[in-house]
C-alpha cells in the first residue's frame, strides 16, 4: 500500500479514536463517516488486526492498537510540528475544503470581491482555483453539522428551511383551495438536512400545517441544495429547502415561497468554519477568517429579515 494511503487511514484512526466516533472524525476531516470508516478498514485489513471497537462510550482502540496509540499520536503531534515550522514560508495560497452547496452557491460568487481588495492571495477551493491542489490538509474546512465548541471554529450561520417554488408555481398553488393547494405538485425531496432534528420531511410538514396531499413521501430525491434548487426553478416541482445560501434568488424573484415564510423554521445545525491552527499563523489566513465572518454577518442580517417578512 502506497504511504499516502497509510498516512491517511492512520489520520482517520486517531482522529476518530480521538473524537470517539466515525462522524466527530468525518466533521474534522471533512469528509464522510462512510470514507473514515473505509479508511480505518483498508488499514485494518493490510495490518491483517482488528483496530476499533464499538462499546456504549463510542468508538474505542483494541488491545493493539492501544499498544501502537501513544507512537500514532506521538508522530502526528511532530507532523504538526513540522506543518507550524514550515508555515510561514508559505506563500499568499489559502486551501478550503467546503461543501459543493456551499462553495458554488455562496463562497465561490464572493471571491471576486474579496480578491479586489487582496489580489495576491490565491484560493484553492475544494481542489480547483488560481493554484492545485497541494498534498496535506488544507487551510480550513467549512461544513454544515451540530454547533461546536472550538476556538479555531467559527459559525458561520442556521439556515432557514421553507418550501420553495418557482414563481410560476407560486401563482398555481395561490389558485388552489388552501388545504389542498399541494395537491398535483411534484415534491422533491432533499437530504441535505436530513440529520437535523429541527427540519421537517414533506409528511411532517403536511401534517404539521394542516395540508392534504396524498403519499407526501413519494417524489424525487436529491442529496446536494444546488440541483434540487435547479430543478424547483425549473417548474419541476416544490422542495423544502434552506435559504441562506440563495436569499438573492429570493430578493430577485427567481425563486418563490408560495406558502409564505410564516411556515419556515431554523435550522438547529449551523453552517461553520473550522481552521487549522498552524493555518491561522499567517495573516492571509487570519484575513480570510475576518472577511468570512464579516460576510456571514450580512447574511444572518438577510436571512433574518427575509425569514420575518
Amino acid at each position: 500500500m502506497a504511504a499516502p494511503s497509510h498516512l491517511r487511514s492512520f489520520q482517520a484512526l486517531e482522529a476518530a479514536i480521538r473524537a470517539g466516533s466515525l462522524k466527530g472524525a468525518a466533521a474534522e476531516l471533512c469528509i464522510t463517516p462512510a470514507a473514515v470508516g473505509q479508511r480505518i478498514k483498508t488499514l485494518e485489513d493490510y495490518l491483517s488486526v482488528d483496530l476499533l471497537v464499538r462499546d456504549r462510550s463510542g468508538l474505542s482502540p483494541t488491545a493493539p492498537c492501544r499498544a501502537a496509540l501513544e507512537h500514532l499520536r506521538r508522530g502526528f503531534r511532530a507532523l504538526e510540528a513540522a506543518t507550524e515550522a514550515l508555515e510561514l514560508q508559505r506563500g499568499h495560497e489559502i486551501h478550503v475544503a467546503a461543501l459543493s452547496d456551499f462553495a458554488e452557491l455562496w463562497l465561490k460568487p464572493r471571491l471576486p470581491q474579496y480578491q479586489s481588495v487582496h489580489p495576491n492571495t490565491l484560493f484553492c477551493i475544494n481542489g480547483e482555483g488560481d493554484v492545485p491542489l497541494r498534498v496535506g490538509p488544507g487551510d480550513c474546512a467549512i461544513f454544515f453539522g451540530p454547533v461546536i465548541d472550538d476556538p479555531c471554529s467559527d459559525v458561520l450561520f442556521h439556515d432557514f428551511v421553507a418550501p420553495v417554488s418557482s414563481p410560476e408555481n407560486t401563482r398555481r398553488v395561490a389558485r388552489s383551495r388552501k388545504r389542498y393547494s399541494l395537491e398535483g405538485f411534484p415534491l422533491l425531496h432533499l437530504g441535505f438536512y436530513r440529520n437535523d432534528p429541527a427540519v421537517p420531511s414533506w409528511a411532517g410538514w403536511v401534517s404539521r400545517h394542516g395540508r392534504r396531499r396524498t403519499a407526501p413521501e413519494r417524489g424525487i430525491r436529491f442529496q446536494r441544495i444546488a440541483p434540487v434548487l435547479e430543478a424547483v426553478r425549473a417548474d419541476a416541482g416544490l422542495a423544502i429547502c434552506g435559504l441562506v445560501l440563495v436569499t438573492e434568488l429570493v430578493e430577485k424573484e427567481r425563486l418563490s415561497l408560495p406558502f409564505g415564510a410564516n411556515v419556515g423554521v431554523w435550522t438547529e445545525h449551523a453552517f461553520q468554519v473550522r481552521f487549522r491552527r498552524a493555518a491561522l499563523l499567517r495573516p492571509q489566513v487570519r484575513r480570510f477568517r475576518a472577511w468570512l465572518a464579516d460576510e456571514a454577518s450580512t447574511a444572518r442580517a438577510q436571512i433574518a429579515t427575509l425569514a420575518n417578512a
